[in-house]
């Protein structure tokens, strides 16, 4: 098949050509020649990519696609979709990664006999790694072990499970994770798995795979919940060493991906889309020599692995979920702490993972804060804890993964043994790690403290209090009507942060500052007549060469802070990410400035030293001035004008957005652009002092409250 069964998009072909979408726009306007739409919508066409190729390379507009581009612009321009397409390179990258040279006499021929030979090839790799004599271990003959899941029909839902289950049949047996696709599956696929194949002569298999993975899943942000690799490696570090770990929900395998796999370890992994498990299992096979073992299927309802008994399981279910199988698996032998409520998914999931663990075995769950607390699972949190089942709650800070707009918990579990059970169970809260802006946690800080924490309890059996972080609890504390975890709610404040010495240090800060703020108040304005001075705009300071203007981009290095429009707003430091990609990232330097698009706000900021150096985020536009023409403070001053601002701003259904060219500033001479330049330099300093004063002002009343009603102020 030829690659015209690849189709691109009008901003695919943008960023083949390194132009603007308008560009394309007027390209199609323009040319008659330009190639016709072959798909897509009237409002969203999409084109051929070889016939796009040809045509830029005929009009000197591009001399070649590079590689990494053209591959993934076959990859989302896959006539079947990017899902099957991505799983199709997968396998193929496998092949390449074990059996090269039976890769290369495959592809040495026509697509057609590359389609053909490849099945039986993939299938040599395949079934070995996939499909192999899998031998779970047996499940531990104690009396507390349950025996594998089966879901039964059942008469409506009691409230309580009774004792004695229904005769059920055996499960049937699960659905590879990865099905050895047929020839003519693979053959619309073969311009892609070629591409793909030379790509990975140069980067490698298993980087080749990431860089492909990567950009889908940065392309589709609200399709997929993912686990931020930090988050996993925290989760992973906290199950410790293991021979076999399970994934029950292993949606793109960030999970097991995080494990440190050897040979001789068995990774377990399900997830209910067949994508996902099919994606999962391939990540890991290229990454580690680790048995994986994966199965597609809804795992409460179909369990893949009903007689594994793992190490270690580490999850993160999908939250509030009603249609979990409630009605379906009243008697299952899974709830040996309690039938769980429709609405306590999430402790169907605890209970799951404890019923294929081993025992002594650990399991660690990211779980969302209300289920800590929630009435209708109390019972079954209080079983939990009489058993010594439930070890550790660790509050994450606010931003450690989706939703990031609440502080997620970490539940750390362990299948009991013959061993007693520890009386106290570990409450941390690592919500003083927090990061300011959209920057996320400070993630070495809450590793630290979550793993201190847990080390020095795993080894005692308790922890002695670290006021406002972390404390162990007696069980019998714990176990009143409400049956509430949430660690806040009983580890003391801490002991310094808010103390009368600290509030002593913010008020005399303050006080400086106010001072600071007074000194630096502007002086009483002269009278003058309005000023008749020669307009100029932005847009017409660019086209002359004055300045240059940059808008911010999609995507950069991922180890450079990002610049958002936030940060500018709020006049704080770089605190934002974006995705990596091949796309070359709009870097700050000092005497740039910087004006939001959204909001409707009269907001520059000038870049300085600390902040140069920074990537330019989305809804930003930079202008970098030429110093010999234009001096920057006075360029953000007269950006900064109400007047001006409206008049360069439109309006949408929802927000207004400003037009940075339609801004104006007058014609001046250099040396008198450096005399207003001054002054909105000085008024800058200002507000930078108002703003310090606000927040050492909320610091000093909150710790007042706090210091008041904790007893540790006393009032004069």
């Amino acid at each position: 098949m030829q690659d015209n069964a690849t189709e691109v998009t009008a901003a695919g072909i943008a960023r083949l050509a390194g132009v603007g979408r308008a560009a394309v726009s007027n390209w199609r306007r323009r040319h008659a020649d330009f190639p016709k739409p072959v798909g897509g919508t009237e409002t969203s066409p999409t084109f051929a990519l070889a016939e796009v190729e040809a045509w830029l390379r005929k009009q000197g507009k591009l001399a070649e696609v590079p590689l990494r581009e053209r591959v993934w612009q076959q990859l989302a321009g896959h006539p079947e979709g990017p899902l099957p397409a991505l799983v199709h390179t997968g396998c193929v990258l496998l092949l390449i990664h074990e059996r090269p040279t039976v890769w290369l006499d495959a592809s040495a021929g026509s697509d057609a006999r590359l389609a053909a030979m490849l099945p039986g090839a993939l299938d040599q790799v395949l079934t070995p790694r996939f499909r192999g004599a899998a031998t779970p271990r047996p499940p531990q003959a104690t009396s507390g072990s349950p025996t594998p899941a089966v879901p039964v029909p059942t008469a409506p839902t009691p409230t309580a499970p009774t004792p004695a289950a229904p005769t059920a049949t055996a499960p049937a047996s699960p659905a590879p994770a990865v099905p050895t696709p047929t020839g003519p599956q693979l053959l619309p696929s073969v311009p892609l798995l070629r591409g793909a194949a030379e790509l990975a002569a140069e980067a490698g298999a298993r980087q080749t795979f990431e860089f492909l993975l990567g950009r889908h899943l940065d392309a589709n942000p609200r399709q997929y919940t993912l686990t931020p690799a930090e988050l996993a490696g925290l989760m992973a570090d906290l199950a410790g060493p293991a021979r076999t770990v399970l994934d029950p929900a292993c949606g793109t395998g960030a999970l097991l991906r995080a494990v440190d796999a050897r040979p001789d370890q068995e990774l377990y992994a399900q997830d209910s889309a067949p994508e996902l498990a099919a994606l999962s299992a391939l990540r890991l096979a290229l990454h580690s020599r680790a048995g994986v073992r994966g199965a597609v299927g809804d795992t409460l309802r179909a369990d893949a692995h009903p007689g594994l008994r793992a190490d270690a399981v580490l999850c993160h279910p999908p939250f509030n979920e009603r249609n979990w199988g409630h009605d379906e698996l009243s008697y299952d032998p899974r709830w040996e702490y309690g039938f769980p409520a429709r609405t306590e998914s999430e402790l169907a999931w605890v209970q799951h993972a404890l019923a294929r663990l081993t025992d002594g075995g650990t399991a660690v769950l990211l779980m969302p804060p209300a289920a800590a607390s929630r009435r209708s699972g109390r019972r079954i949190r209080a079983d939990l804890l009489r058993r010594g089942a439930l070890r550790a709650v660790v509050t994450l800070p606010v931003g450690a993964a989706p939703p990031y707009n609440i502080p997620l918990h970490l539940w750390v579990l362990r299948r009991p043994g013959r061993t007693p059970a520890t009386p106290e169970v570990l409450l941390v809260d690592t919500g003083r790690f927090a990061g300011e802006g959209r920057g996320g946690p400070d993630w070495e800080a809450v590793r630290e403290a979550v793993l201190d924490a847990w080390g020095a309890f795993a080894r005692a059996g308790r922890l002695a209090q670290r006021p406002g972080l972390a404390r162990s609890v007696p069980v019998i504390d714990l176990l009143d009507d409400d049956v509430d975890l949430a660690p806040a709610r009983h580890l003391p404040p801490a002991a310094v942060a808010d103390g009368a010495e600290q509030l002593t240090q913010v008020r005399e800060r303050l006080g400086a500052t106010l001072r600071l703020t007074a000194d630096l108040t502007p002086p009483p304005a002269d009278p003058a007549p309005p000023a008749r001075w020669p307009l100029t705009t932005v847009g017409e300071l660019a086209r002359g060469g004055a300045l240059v203007m940059r808008t911010g981009g999609n995507g950069g290095h991922a180890r450079v802070p990002v610049l958002t429009d936030h940060d500018v707003l709020a006049a704080t430091a770089p605190s934002g990410t974006l995705p990596e990609s091949e796309e070359e990232a709009v870097l700050t330097e000092p005497g740039d400035v910087v004006v939001p698009v959204l909001g409707g706000g009269s907001v520059a900021r000038v870049i300085d030293d600390a902040t140069g150096g920074a990537a330019l985020g989305r809804n930003l536009v930079l202008l970098r001035p030429d110093r010999t023409a234009l001096d920057p403070w006075f360029l953000a001053g007269f950006l900064r004008g109400t007047a001006n601002n409206r008049q360069a701003s439109s309006y949408a259904s929802t927000a207004t957005r400003l037009d940075v060219r339609r801004l104006q500033l007058p014609r001046l001479p250099l040396e008198e652009q450096r005399r207003y330049g001054a002054h909105f330099r000085a008024l800058e300093e200002f507000e930078r002092a108002l703003r310090q004063a606000a927040r050492l002002g909320e610091q000093l009343v909150r710790g007042m409250y706090d210091g008041l009603t904790d007893g540790t102020v006393a009032p004069r």
